[in-house]
């Protein structure tokens, strides 16, 4: 077990590039199934969620060559297994779209329950919803999901609610089904978009991504052969903003897309922090000299704010002058971190679905630990604001989403040491 021990209190500076997005990378790596043949992916970020994908591909049968540890070639041309063991799946919430990739292509798919990051109910009915809409049955028995079909036949899948996750996975199962289906109320988050964009490009047909309408006409087959470089990580490039601000610092963040962030800059503008970016929509800089004012968010999905930057911008509400109010409008519970926060001398109360954080001047360092991926990132913010040393358990989660992350806080002055713990 690892710890990171930091020394907080020293304004943030410099540059710093965002890697591939993880949120995207975890839904195309389980694509490259339905690819009857090669294809190369650049811009992958090295991180654990993305090394269990890998995994599993390896034991369905892909071969795997890494050209760097950013860019990989991957051929499932002999995969010949639909079974995803347990023991992989439960370690990360992501698992789940190897059901659609192995449903569409081989007609069935067996995955265990799904893991990863816990705050709160996180059900998959509107995915088995849109697979039993597309031709498929499906069972969920004893940590194991199974779903069979003689054949998927396009539909209209209509989402009770909006789910990137279930959005995904009916876009996976429709690639390779006979004719055509819509997805109404479809999720329209950037990694939606890039699942999208790296289908098309190895040969499906896919449009509307980006809108809640996706129509996707069936293809015989892909077949690969091409290179695709993943979409920059816009919560990534979020937490480095809100790093910026909570330690007053100024810090340029490249490799973005700055049009993804929208909703991130204007609620940092709102609270009196600087947020500059340049005419080609690839880089921002974010600094803050005075206290941030209050303000108030509600997670919605994109282009509202994310919930993935909730626990972020918790930090800040907690050292801004005033009462700031956060409202999760996505999942029904996050905010146990709040917990640890008031450890280091936050002032949060959480009544259900609200979090109201009275702003003090300071934090004051001392142990705390991750619950979650997010909430992880929050901690080492927090602590980098903070005055003294914070110590931050549990940054396996953490590892799951964002590639050396003390390495690149310390590039901007940050003093961050990663510890083992005995």
């Amino acid at each position: 077990m690892e710890k990171l021990v930091i020394e907080g209190g020293t304004p943030l500076s410099g540059t710093v590039a965002v890697n591939g997005a993880k949120n995207a990378a975890v839904a195309i790596l389980p694509a490259t199934v339905l690819i009857n043949g090669k294809c190369r992916i650049d811009n992958l970020p090295n991180i654990s969620d993305i090394k269990l994908c890998c995994e599993i591909l390896k034991d369905l049968g892909a071969e795997i060559n890494f050209i760097s540890d950013e860019e990989i070639e991957i051929d499932c041309t002999n995969i010949n297994k639909t079974e995803v063991p347990f023991e992989i799946t439960r370690k990360f919430r992501a698992s789940y779209y190897f059901i659609g990739s192995l449903l569409s292509r081989f007609k069935q798919a067996k995955v265990g329950s799904p893991g990863g990051c816990n705050f709160g109910s996180r059900p998959i009915d509107q995915h088995i919803k849109g697979f039993e809409l597309l031709g498929a049955t499906v069972e969920s028995e004893g940590g194991v999901i199974t779903a069979d079909t003689e054949g998927l036949i396009g539909n209209r899948v209509y989402f009770d609610i909006v789910s990137v996750g279930a959005t995904i996975n009916v876009m996976l199962a429709a690639t390779l089904a006979e004719g055509t289906t819509v997805i109404e109320n479809a999720a329209k988050e950037p990694h939606v978009v890039d699942l999208a964009n790296f289908l098309n490009t190895m040969g499906a047909d896919i449009r509307g991504a980006g809108t809640d309408i996706i129509k996707i006409t069936g293809v015989p087959e892909l077949t690969g052969g091409s290179t695709y470089s993943i979409v920059p990580d816009q919560i990534e490039a979020g937490t480095y903003m809100i790093a910026a601000a909570a330690s007053r610092g100024n810090v340029t963040i490249t490799n973005c897309i700055t049009k993804h962030l929208d909703s991130i800059s204007a609620k940092l503008i709102e609270m009196g922090i600087s947020v500059v970016e340049n005419d080609d929509g690839d880089e921002i800089t974010v600094s803050c000299t005075e206290r941030p004012t209050k303000a108030s968010i509600k997670t919605m999905p994109y282009p509202g704010f994310p919930t993935d930057m909730q626990p972020q911008a918790g930090v800040l509400f907690s050292i801004s002058d005033g009462t700031s109010y956060i409202t999760e409008g996505v999942f029904d519970s996050r905010f146990q971190y709040t917990d640890e926060l008031n450890k280091l001398g936050a002032n949060i109360k959480v009544n259900g679905k609200t979090a109201v954080f009275e702003g003090v001047p300071s934090l004051t360092g001392c142990p705390v630990t991750a619950c979650d991926l997010r909430a992880g990132a929050a901690l080492i913010i927090a602590g980098i604001a903070a005055q003294g040393t914070t110590e931050v358990y549990g940054i396996e989660y953490v590892d799951r989403g964002y590639q050396h992350i003390e390495e690149k806080f310390n590039k901007l002055g940050a003093k961050i040491k990663r510890v083992i713990v005995d």
